[in-house]
């Protein structure tokens, strides 16, 4: 084949695939801000329903969370929110309506602790 020819080919491929990067779509996905104060709204143990003495859940801007004292980062995952510090890992579903739901075997069974996003704090009128 003619090193002209080749050339014109090989420039032709490469302007094709610049302009199919160009003229596709970028992805719709959207990242779920889940920052803000929650508060635990209901608890149950072996399927029944218990008071909620959870302590607030604080997820920050930045990936950190505190709750009762154990801080450290959070990734959201699709429908799930992950927890983790240097040696916990704990895994949460994302729930219509602002709520974060853990499920676990503790020692008295299967517990669900919800938590709810507070929606106004003092002289704040959003989210968060």
């Amino acid at each position: 084949m003619n090193p002209a020819r080749l050339a014109l080919k090989i420039g032709s491929l490469l302007s094709f695939a610049a302009m199919s990067l160009v003229l596709v779509p970028a992805s719709s996905a959207q990242t779920v801000n889940l920052s803000g104060r929650y508060r635990c709204a209901e608890a149950k143990v072996q399927g029944k329903v218990v008071p909620c003495n959870g302590a607030l859940l604080t997820l920050k801007n930045d990936g950190r969370f505190e709750l009762r004292g154990w801080e450290g980062s959070y990734l959201v995952d699709g429908n799930w929110v992950e927890l983790s510090d240097t040696v916990v890992r704990s895994r949460a579903k994302i729930e219509p309506g602002h709520k974060i739901v853990f499920r676990y075997h503790g020692k008295h069974g299967w517990c669900e602790m919800v938590y709810e996003r507070r929606v106004a704090e003092l002289g704040k009128t959003s989210l968060g």
